[in-house]
């Protein structure tokens, strides 16, 4: 990305092949199958909406902002889309990432913690759940402070781990409102 240093090209919007556009590693959003079968559905419905929110990426072609549109785009047949080529600075890519998103979908909130200032984000809109006896996120964040806790059970049959996911993320979201969970499959 260009630093406040380095001269850059103005800003730009073009039409661009999809294949060319990489998906940000850091992005900080997730969409359930449902969700991204909606947006799938409403792209190959309504592929224009894509003019009017295109797709932002850096001058690298990486997203920031639009990754799940460039994943709907292409599951819709789409080989090609409206793309604004941001050359903003560092701070302010990072910032537009999570600005762009705040009122929607789902936060990744492990990529929140270890790539993300939480005051920042928290002035830009994203409401950080935070337990009363816990530390603040900041104070979270880091190598050593910042582990996810770990659960051991073991299942019968893949059809109880099946029931026992639905179950977890049912409880998650009555409870902890944009929590998630890992699970890691071992031997059956």
């Amino acid at each position: 990305m260009p630093n406040s240093s380095t001269p850059s090209k103005p800003s730009s919007f073009k039409l661009m092949n999809l294949s060319e556009l990489q998906e940000n590693p850091n992005n900080p959003r997730i969409i359930k199958d449902d969700k991204f079968q909606k947006l799938v559905t409403s792209i190959k419905e309504f592929p224009e909406m894509l003019e009017a929110r295109p797709i932002v990426v850096n001058p690298e072609n990486i997203v920031l902002g639009g990754n799940m549109r460039l994943k709907a785009a292409k599951a819709a047949g789409l080989t090609e889309a409206p793309v604004y080529v941001a050359t903003w600075e560092e701070s302010k890519a990072k910032e537009f990432i999570v600005k762009d998103n705040v009122g929607f979908g789902e936060w990744d909130w492990d990529i929140l913690a270890n790539e993300w200032d939480a005051t920042e984000i928290e002035e830009w809109g994203l409401d950080v759940w935070q337990p009363e006896d816990e530390p603040p996120l900041d104070e979270l964040i880091g190598e050593e402070k910042n582990k996810p806790a770990t659960m051991k059970i073991t299942f019968e049959s893949p059809e109880q781990l099946q029931q026992a996911e639905i179950d977890i993320q049912e409880l998650l979201d009555r409870k902890f409102e944009g929590a998630f969970y890992s699970v890691t499959a071992g031997e059956l």
